[in-house]
């Protein structure tokens, strides 16, 4: 028995871990807690309401929010010209009298530099919405985990709810046919010893459906104690075709943003190595009586050039590792949606044995089971072997729809690196 109240769903702990490795020991510690009080306020909500308030909850997605911000004003720093140059020289450089002399000058970028720096830092406003539309999608996937993770601890639930009855049952029948001599004590202590495991397996799965509870309010990011809809059902519902093909869209948008970058970065070192143009007002004393004035031009002329130019080739490589990581992240995607889609449908299989054949095989051995036993037509331990051989039926389809839920999800859903 002990097996099934175990969390069977080592991709979503593995995801979990990567997620959140420093929160997670304390959640535990705080939902055990707070299963031993009774929460007198819980809001069911739907899984789609549940990725709506992620996303708009999620610290992450608000900080991906600030850069895009952060990258949107600083669009206004296209336009870079020099600092102004202010400078006073005062002394005997005319006579022997002591002149002064004040001068300003002012560069200015020549040609196509503010048009590559505008460029450039639109690209990375969008390079910040892929970035996260990527951790989006990341938390639309730790969300659906988390909902139909906290489904499963109540099917578990449900599952040692009706397994309390059928030996509480057997325990009054136990205890009956005691009365009448029908049977030995074995019989009552054996199925007190099963009521007892069971009432404790019942306190057992409290705490664990108080950490999927904790789980699923951690990624929605809520202090609202959210519980899955009681209406939802516990199969997950998978549209299939926009799996594999989202997770590429995503990627392709993302490393395409990259090579944007890039190559907008090339073309703002290359725009670097123009000339400067420069304009100037002096105005000087001569014998310290009279005030002369006057204009200067000039240019800045970047002769030693090969840092811009070394830069805009280190930008052109990056085009092609971008390139090159956009190629391997999309046969990545394409090999581990076969393994998806045949962990899948091997999972499908198990669960239509089930659903088609196995729960009624189930049903029918229990119902059979408890009135032969009741009637006397049956031994006590045949009674037991039957019963097991039932509730081990019901153990392996809640465990088989978990996991099938689990390979639909994933999916649905198949992992991304964008490293």
């Amino acid at each position: 028995m002990n097996s099934i109240y175990k969390i069977i769903a080592n991709p979503f702990a593995n995801f979990a871990k990567n997620l959140c490795s420093r929160w997670l020991s304390g959640l535990r510690l705080i939902a055990l807690l707070l299963a031993t009080t009774h929460i007198s306020a819980q809001e069911k909500i739907s899984l789609e309401k549940a990725i709506e308030l992620a996303k708009s909850n999620n610290i992450d997605l608000k900080i991906a929010d600030k850069e895009i911000e952060r990258q949107t004003v600083l669009k206004k720093t296209a336009f870079q010209p020099e600092p102004l140059q202010v400078q006073y020289q005062g002394g005997q450089f005319n006579s022997a009298d002591y002149d002064h002399n004040v001068s300003v000058q002012q560069f200015f970028p020549m040609g196509s530099i503010t048009k590559a720096n505008r460029q450039l830092q639109e690209e990375l406003v969008k390079l910040a919405e892929k970035r996260k539309a990527l951790s989006a999608y990341e938390i639309e996937k730790a969300v659906t985990l988390a909902y139909y993770q906290y489904l499963y601890g109540v099917s578990i639930q449900k599952l040692n709810s009706e397994l309390n009855d059928i030996y509480t049952k057997f325990l009054k029948n136990a205890e009956l046919r005691f009365q009448t001599g029908e049977s030995g004590n074995i019989e009552v202590i054996s199925a007190k010893a099963k009521v007892k495991e069971i009432e404790t397996q019942k306190a057992q799965l409290e705490y664990d459906l108080a950490i999927y509870q904790k789980q699923l309010q951690f990624f929605v990011q809520t202090d609202e104690n959210i519980v899955p809809d009681d209406k939802t059902a516990l199969q997950y519902t998978m549209l299939k075709e926009e799996g594999n093909s989202k997770a590429e869209g995503l990627i392709t948008d993302y490393y395409q943003q990259q090579i944007s970058v890039s190559q907008k970065e090339a073309n703002t070192y290359k725009a670097m190595r123009i000339p400067k143009i420069g304009v100037g007002y002096f105005a000087q004393t001569i014998d310290t009586k009279s005030l002369y004035q006057g204009f200067t031009a000039g240019l800045q002329i970047p002769l030693f050039g090969g840092v811009n130019t070394a830069r805009a080739q280190a930008a052109s490589i990056s085009i092609s590792q971008s390139q090159l990581a956009l190629d391997k992240n999309k046969l990545t995607l394409n090999l581990q949606r076969q393994e998806l889609e045949n962990n899948f449908k091997k999972q499908q299989k198990a669960l239509d044995y089930y659903q088609k054949e196995g729960l009624q095989y189930a049903d029918q051995i229990i119902n059979t089971a408890q009135k032969s036993y009741a009637n006397g037509d049956m031994s006590y331990w045949a009674y037991i072997s039957f019963l097991n051989q039932a509730i081990d039926i019901k153990k392996q389809y809640t465990e088989a729809t978990h996991t099938f839920n689990q390979s639909a999800i994933e999916l649905q859903f198949p992992s991304l690196k964008n490293n």
